[in-house]
Order: structure tokens, then sequence, then C-alpha cells
């Protein structure tokens, strides 16, 4: 798809209204090109925390598989992403939380892919790293990692749900504190070698309350990927405390691109 289709794809979905949209509450039309949803996890975390999101989008007819990243590299993370993209019968959209992100506008490429989410998501340019990102917004005070001597990283647990989870309650952030996948620092170094948000439509939910990335440099970012973006109230981990919204953007994604 070309930069100019791709514009105007996301400009005719912009003009709908997303979070509240009656199609989006509806059970897509067996004529639908896209019925098929990847979701893509980020750093310090697994594919569990999808679950609201799986069941909505499942009862409303898509066929969503959750990709568990190792967070061991990012060649590895794609990789992962890849298997799970082969096995799908048909276009989808792939989606990516936080570093996630990174992960999909590598693996977008993929031509099993018709368009892209970032939630609370990186979106790097060819030949930029993860942390590149950070380079002028860096991250809240309040979002700390701790590298241990085998160069992975973990969130401080005493700053864990104010820099991570603060909508959650106390017990959900207590679980996400403690069931933490480390990462290998390394992979935020690790530079893009290709950008599918050039080519493949995007959408961006901006976690207005994000203390782990801050909103004003997912709006840039979503900004310069000219991707949809929609303001979400919510932590870091908006696809776990505000589903239906995160479903929501996901289900007008794949109404809108078309499998093109």
């Amino acid at each position: 798809m070309s930069k100019k289709l791709k514009t105007a794809v996301a400009a005719a979905a912009a003009a709908a209204t997303i979070t509240t949209s009656a199609n989006a509450q509806e059970t897509i039309p067996s004529e639908q090109p896209v019925k098929s949803v990847v979701l893509v996890h980020g750093a310090f975390a697994d594919g569990s925390g999808w679950r609201g999101v799986y069941d909505i989008l499942t009862a409303r007819g898509y066929r969503v598989s959750i990709v568990q990243n190792p967070l061991t590299s990012l060649a590895d993370d794609v990789a992962a992403t890849d298997r799970i993209l082969d096995r799908q019968d048909g276009p989808a959209i792939l989606v990516g939380h936080s570093y996630g992100g990174t992960v999909i506008t590598e693996a977008g490429i993929n031509p099993k892919v018709a368009g892209l989410v970032y939630i609370s998501a990186l979106a790097p340019d060819v030949g930029e790293t993860t942390g590149d990102q950070f380079s002028d917004i860096p991250a809240p005070p309040e979002f700390i990692i701790e590298t241990g001597d085998d160069g992975f990283g973990f969130v401080n647990l005493e700053e864990f749900k104010t820099g991570f989870a603060g909508d959650t309650t106390d017990a959900d952030a207590a679980f996400l504190r403690d069931s933490q996948v480390p990462i290998n620092m390394d992979i935020f170094g690790t530079p893009v070698k290709h950008a599918a948000w050039k080519e493949k439509p995007s959408w961006a939910v901006i976690a207005t309350e994000d203390k782990a990335i801050d909103p004003k440099l997912l709006r840039q970012t979503a900004d310069r990927i000219g991707a949809v973006s929609v303001d979400v109230s919510g932590s870091h981990v908006v696809f776990l405390t505000k589903p239906d919204e995160v479903a929501d953007v996901i289900d007008e994604a794949a109404r809108a691109s078309g499998g093109s």
C-alpha cells in the first residue's frame, strides 16, 4: 500500500466515531475481509494481559491470536510474531503494546498484515532503536528499570504500580509486579530494519495517564507515523484496564483496512 493510500485510509477511518461506533458493538459481517487479530505484548509482561480484549473481539466474531514474546532479542520477538502471523488463514490486524510497537513495526511487513494498531506503543523508523524514541522525551521519573548482571531488566518493585499500572487495583498491580517477564536490555539498542507503518494503515491508542511512556511522546509518535489516534484515559496498561475502548479501536481498524 502506498503512503498516499495509507493516508487516505487513515483519513477515512478518522471520520468515523471510533470509540462509540455502533459498528464496533456488532458481530462482524461475513463478507468483511479482515477477520483476524494478532496481539503482541511488550516488555515486563506476557500475553495473558490481553484476556479482556480477546474476549470482546472473539465475541464479535474475530479470530484472535496472542504472541508470547521471549523478550530475549528483537529478532526472537519478531520471529515469534511471524510464527503466529503465518498461521492466520487471511489478512490480520497486528496490534502491539509498548515495546510491542517496535516488534509490530518490524514484523508488520509480513504480507498477512492489513493494518497496525499501536497501544501506548513505540514505533521506530528504519535505523532507529527502541531507546532512540526517548531521546527528546524521556520516560517519566516514576518508571524505573533495574538491570541485573546478566543484562536483563525488571521494573522497580516499589514504583511498579505508580510507573506501570497506576489504574489497576493493588491486587492486580501486585500480581503484574510479581509475574514480570524480564527483557534483555540490549533490545533497546537494536536498530529496526523495516518500518511497516510507512506502508500499512495505522491506528494508535494514547493512554493519557501513562507513566512509563510520556503521553507527549505517544502523540508525537502517532503523528509521525500518520496514525488515526484515540485518547483513552488510562495507565500504561490501558489494554488491561480499558479493554472495551482498546477493542473498539482494533475493531475499527479491521473494518477500515480492507485486507488489501
